[in-house]
């Protein structure tokens, strides 16, 4: 794969377990590929479209996924660690287990994503369209959301110590049982329109 592929449909293949590492690809659309268990570090895809791709299990290592389309796919206890996913958008897809340590996730599209028992750490989400997202029960730690669209964002039970919580509003927002920490605190209660005094 490389160059020669750019524009062009890919539909159906069979790519179980593949090592994509160093891949270049640019304007494809996969098509119902399956890439469960495929592994790739440093591939590059640029405004590439995967529509019903399976990533089941796959890992993928400083991977960079830039103004990408993700349609109907299944990301079933996908891993990405130090990627760059900034400015793509994800429509009707399934996150069970996923796993983001670190990279950049900023502008990312999630609005009305299901993203109950995923684990984000230490991720750049800024200017993330998160509207409407279900995070029930999901850790989401250390992340940077500044910026960010959270309006009728679903955080029940969900871990959100050491993350930019400047732009959640806590009224337009479900947050019964989510943990954060006294600094957090502070700043949703701040958000509510209440004076912090200390001491």
């Amino acid at each position: 794969m490389g160059a020669e592929e750019l524009d062009r449909t890919v539909r159906g293949e069979d790519w179980y377990g593949r090592d994509l590492s160093g891949e270049v690809l640019e304007g494809v659309e996969l098509v119902d590929v399956d890439l469960t268990e495929a592994l790739a570090t440093g591939a590059t895809f640029t405004r590439c479209t995967f529509r019903g791709v399976r990533f089941n299990a796959s890992s993928w290592t400083e991977c960079a996924f830039t103004s990408c389309r993700f349609q109907r796919c299944n990301l079933f206890d996908a891993g990405f660690e130090r990627c760059k996913l900034v400015g793509s958008t994800f429509d009707d897809c399934r996150f069970d287990l996923v796993r983001v340590d670190r990279g950049d996730w900023s502008f990312v599209g999630l609005r009305r994503a299901d993203l109950g028992g995923v684990r984000f750490e230490g991720a750049r989400l800024r200017e993330a369209d998160l509207t409407e997202a279900r995070a029930r029960d999901a850790v989401l730690v250390g992340l940077d959301l500044s910026g960010a669209e959270l309006g009728h964002v679903d955080l029940r039970g969900a871990d959100l110590r050491g993350s930019d919580l400047s732009a959640l509003d806590p009224r337009a927002a479900l947050l019964d049982g989510a943990t954060v920490d006294a600094a957090q605190a502070a700043v949703l209660v701040e958000n509510l329109g209440l004076v912090v005094v200390q001491g």
